[in-house]
């Protein structure tokens, strides 16, 4: 499924961010208030636009309301603060996700109403790209530009299907197309699971596959 995002902050995460999530197909916004970055994003991402996050204006004016997510990814802590709270509860953006530079900026912007706060030394661009609309993704990899790993968290509607009827197994699934290489329990990791294997509350899977079935797993 396709989302409407915007990425405020053209700086290394957000460039990666921006390149990543319009990649696996979503409508991409990339914002920033120089226009040498905004120029180096055209092409891509869908739009890209220079202006002030923080001026009530600017938002309005790029139609900020019909965004599905905004990612706040600016290094100036009360840019992103006010960008934060101007996006939450001035335009009333369904999910605002930003980057803290460090634990007591994140204290602030979760004050603010930020619906999730990213630290660097924790996500990567890339890895917040697969993980920004399905909060089953743990960790992902890349291998090449269409294949990678993926682990992720069992939905509450996997729970007690074996491996099989979860349309996965340790040879390549036609209903996915995902391959489980094991799974973590408790301490004991389960290598080269059989497809027979019950899926239990709390497992966390491991995953290879193409990348685009890897995005609809579990949804």
């Amino acid at each position: 499924m396709s989302h409407q995002v915007a990425v405020i902050g053209m700086g290394r995460f957000g460039i990666s961010l921006a390149c990543e999530l319009y990649r696996i197909g979503h409508d991409v916004l990339a914002v920033d208030r120089y226009e040498t970055l905004t120029q180096q994003m055209m092409g891509l991402v869908t739009y890209s636009v220079t202006g002030d996050s923080t001026s009530m204006q600017f938002l309005d004016e790029v139609g900020i309301r019909n965004f599905d997510t905004a990612v706040v990814a600016i290094g100036d802590i009360q840019a992103s603060v006010l960008t934060t709270v101007l996006l939450k509860r001035t335009f009333e953006v369904p999910e605002v996700v930003a980057r803290a530079t460090n634990e007591l900026h994140g204290k602030t912007l979760e004050a603010v109403g930020s619906d999730r706060v990213i630290y660097p030394e924790q996500e990567t661009g890339l890895r917040t790209a697969h993980s920004l609309f399905q909060r089953e993704v743990l960790e992902y990899m890349e291998l090449n530009d269409t294949f990678g790993l993926s682990k992720v968290s069992v939905t509450t509607k996997m729970v007690g299907l074996t491996l099989e009827k979860a349309g996965l197994s340790t040879i390549s699934s036609d209903v996915t197309g995902t391959t489980i290489i094991a799974i973590n329990r408790g301490s004991i990791p389960i290598l080269n699971p059989s497809k027979d294997e019950v899926i239990q509350t709390g497992d966390e899977l491991i995953l290879a596959g193409p990348e685009d079935t890897l995005e609809k797993f579990g949804n």
